[in-house]
């Protein structure tokens, strides 16, 4: 497949339009292994690399473990760093997804989020991304084709930018979304070079200018470096929307931290993460067809959680169907029912809050199931203790 050069609508597989979108970013290394269901990403970068359409040093490594150890011996020499993963692999990947935020390097990286085993599953879910929550990278959730295009563009200018120098993981899920064909409108590379200027950074390995990264850090300094992490992943929030207004200035699509949609007036608010917000979406229209007061919210930015934005979307309402895709074991609610409810604890007029698991393993999403959980908030009375989740769509 040759390299895409169109400003109108282009049928294309996600997983390529992500490696297109990389490709304009001018990304200068790539090192990567495949595993489903991320591979096309970099097997899509590895041809445009072969064809000479990438001018990009491409590293095919044993591990992902490797991968990530490269991208940040890249990125520590001044180079704009990109690789990809999946479920298993971003466990092996762990030792070092770790160690990237605290080094500052603005590595960006999709996860084709995946189940992790076992047992063995190859489809879809958040519980890959989910082990690795606190892992002090900025997350952020595409929900179609072309936000992940887009994003894969904008990860670079936020993880780049001189107030974050931050990595990014860009979630999208993996089938759902990354082998689906859509219509991509596809940023023009002059206008790429415009709001992605040049990757530079004034500390990097350098035979003139020796530096040390990732030294030994003993009691005495442990707790400071942890912390100086987290102030700056924290800060990094403004910066994000910041970075979204300003792709909005030039290419005409809005991004936001959380997006909203028909939560006027709603009584009810459903909160999704990722490419089943769609299809909350057509839910919440065949409700609102009926007279339900039922609306919709899509945490885009996971990493840092959009606090405030969050808090200002759910005012007024009275019920929060929290949706996970994903089973925080050992504990009675998923991690974003766990994450909003704690959020939300402290709020004078805070809503009932409940929350529900589905869509495990690739397990099929529907606007019923969407359409259930709205009647089963509906039905539990004005107790705002309710905790634990429920499993929706459980084959009895």
């Amino acid at each position: 497949m040759s390299s895409i050069n169109s400003t109108k609508p282009v049928g294309i597989e996600v997983s390529l339009a992500i490696a297109e979108a990389v490709k304009l970013a001018e990304v200068e290394v790539v090192a990567a292994y495949p595993i489903t269901p991320q591979t096309h990403i970099v097997e899509h970068l590895s041809d445009l690399v072969a064809n000479g359409e990438l001018n990009a040093e491409y590293v095919p490594v044993e591990s992902e473990h490797s991968a990530l150890s490269a991208c940040i011996g890249s990125s520590a020499a001044g180079a704009r760093t990109f690789t990809s993963t999946s479920s298993q692999g971003l466990m092996l990947m762990a030792e070092i997804v770790f160690i990237a935020p605290m080094l500052r390097m603005p590595i960006v990286m999709a996860v084709a989020n995946r189940a992790i085993s076992g047992p063995l599953n190859i489809w879809n879910d958040h519980s890959d991304v989910m082990s690795i929550r606190d892992c002090g990278w900025i997350q952020i959730f595409a929900e179609t084709g072309q936000e992940a295009t887009d994003l894969s563009i904008i990860a670079f200018r936020i993880a780049e930018d001189k107030n974050v120098m931050m990595p990014l993981i860009l979630n999208l899920d993996g089938f759902t979304l990354s082998h689906f064909i859509e219509p991509i409108i596809f940023p023009e590379a002059d206008k790429v070079k415009k709001f992605l200027p040049p990757y530079e950074t004034s500390h990097k390995l350098d035979l003139n200018n020796p530096l040390s990264f990732g030294l030994l850090g003993g009691p005495e300094v442990y707790t400071e470096a942890r912390r100086d992490t987290d102030l700056a992943l924290l800060n990094s929030r403004s910066h994000v929307q910041r970075i979204f207004d300003e792709f909005a200035g030039a290419f005409g699509r809005q991004y936001r931290l959380v997006e909203t949609y028909k939560t006027e007036g709603a009584e009810t608010i459903i909160v999704t993460i990722g490419s089943i917000s769609e299809t909350a979406m057509s839910a919440v229209d065949e409700m609102r067809a009926v007279g339900e007061k039922v609306g919709l919210i899509h945490i885009r930015l996971w990493r840092p959680f959009p606090v405030v934005e969050f808090r200002a979307a759910v005012a007024g309402a009275k019920n929060l169907a929290v949706v996970d895709r994903h089973i925080s074991m050992g504990f009675p609610e998923g991690p974003v029912g766990t994450e909003v409810r704690a959020l939300m604890y402290h709020e004078k007029e805070r809503p009932r809050i409940s929350n529900y698991v589905l869509g495990l393993g690739g397990r099929d999403v529907t606007r019923n199931h969407f359409k259930y959980i709205v009647e089963q908030v509906k039905s539990l009375g004005a107790d705002k203790r309710q905790g634990g989740y429920e499993m929706v769509g459980v084959l009895e």
